[in-house]
């Protein structure tokens, strides 16, 4: 998550930012999921929505990652180290939602104002997962949206890896990134399935019951 327009961030806020609220930083694993909407129960282990929520105090810096991972089509399963069918390849994208001057307390999007910087970036994303593992990284990057702050800026492609646990429908992940971001706990939780809603059976009603004429004189 390198981005050359932060880099004259840091210095005084940063260590003021340290030395007020040091408890804030680094953020911790509870801190991320407490952050984090509902989890989604899916039937596909992999496929879905996976959202992370980060506050990085030395940067004054917040961050939603949102993957969409998608089994590839193109590709089948191949075997493992171990001779057994398990490495699945799968494709889709990465959101980076950021913004930066905002303070600790900054966790939804600001207005803009005066020192506030306000951006997403979009990246194309491959990988593979291999029973409980995933990868999962980006293969370039393009600016979607800049609501407030510098128009042109760098960016370090991302590159996640973790182990799903199933039960919370979560990966701990860390993301390494060639630049700032070495080995840099990421919690993403899944908070939506691609699996198709179950339609209802249409309801039809019966015809209106009408008793047989009967023949003959009626009594």
């Amino acid at each position: 998550m390198n981005r050359t327009l932060r880099r004259f961030l840091g210095g005084i806020a940063a260590a003021g930012t340290l030395v007020l609220l040091p408890s804030l930083a680094p953020a911790t694993v509870e801190e991320q999921r407490a952050r984090l909407p509902p989890p989604a129960v899916c039937a596909d282990p992999l496929e879905g929505v996976w959202v992370s929520h980060k506050y990085e105090a030395a940067y004054d810096e917040w961050m939603i990652f949102t993957l969409d991972v998608r089994r590839d089509p193109r590709g089948a399963a191949s075997p493992n180290a171990h001779g057994v069918t398990g490495r699945i390849p799968v494709i889709g994208h990465i959101s980076g939602h950021a913004w930066f001057g905002a303070g600790p307390l900054g966790e939804q999007p600001p207005g803009c104002a005066p020192g506030i910087h306000h951006w997403e970036v979009g990246m194309p994303g491959e990988g593979f997962a291999d029973g409980g593992r995933i990868e999962f990284w980006g293969t370039r990057w393009s600016v979607t949206n800049v609501w407030c702050g510098p128009r042109s800026f760098g960016y370090n492609l991302d590159h996640f890896t973790g182990v799903i646990d199933p039960a919370i429908q979560e990966f701990q992940s860390v993301n390494n990134d060639g630049g700032r971001a070495v080995n840099d706990p990421t919690v993403f939780r899944r908070v939506r399935c691609y699996e198709a809603t179950a339609v209802p059976h249409p309801l039809v009603a019966p015809p209106p019951f009408h008793p047989p004429r009967r023949s003959g004189c009626a009594r």
